[in-house]
């Protein structure tokens, strides 16, 4: 195999892992905000979420470095509209995906510590499972990673 088809592999790999984990995430995040559970319900879904994000973190590794060594290798240009639109939504997905994880564990900590004070339904926790502005920056994370996703296979004037 060339280093392309290698670093093609690798790539399309981390890729893999990264929308796959995001799937992942936003799925066990749904499941916990659909209905009314009691917070060792939540506690269990978000505990879930921790085992989808080193294939986040390995995706989000892979496809930049890989990424940015296949520009070079296929002779494309740094400056390309599609490569910087895809690295400034790398870094807006990342960093979304960042401040939705540190408010998703808050919230599975929370709903730890209620499940062991009595595992009661609580206003609290709901209103931090239903927050807008939570669940709108969980959701443009995934929204860009796809959006970069859409890039990669469309490379639009490449």
């Amino acid at each position: 195999m060339s280093l392309y088809q290698w670093l093609l592999f690798f790539h399309v790999t981390g890729a893999f892992f990264l929308i796959g984990g995001i799937v992942v995430a936003g799925i066990l995040n749904l499941a916990a905000i659909v209905k009314d559970r009691r917070p060792s319900e939540v506690a269990a879904l978000y505990g879930l979420i921790r085992f989808a994000v080193p294939l986040i973190g390995a995706g989000l590794l892979l496809t930049l470095v890989i990424g940015l060594w296949l520009v070079h290798n296929v002779g494309y240009g740094y400056g390309q509209t599609w490569i910087v639109a895809a690295i400034v939504l790398w870094v807006v997905g990342s960093a979304l995906g960042n401040i939705d994880g540190k408010y998703q564990r808050q919230t599975g900590e929370l709903a730890q510590r209620l499940a062991t004070e009595g595992d009661a339904p609580s206003p609290e926790l709901r209103a931090r499972l239903l927050n807008p502005l939570a669940l709108v920056i969980s959701y443009a994370s995934g929204l860009t990673a796809f959006a970069v996703l859409g890039l990669m296979i469309w490379k639009p004037g490449a």
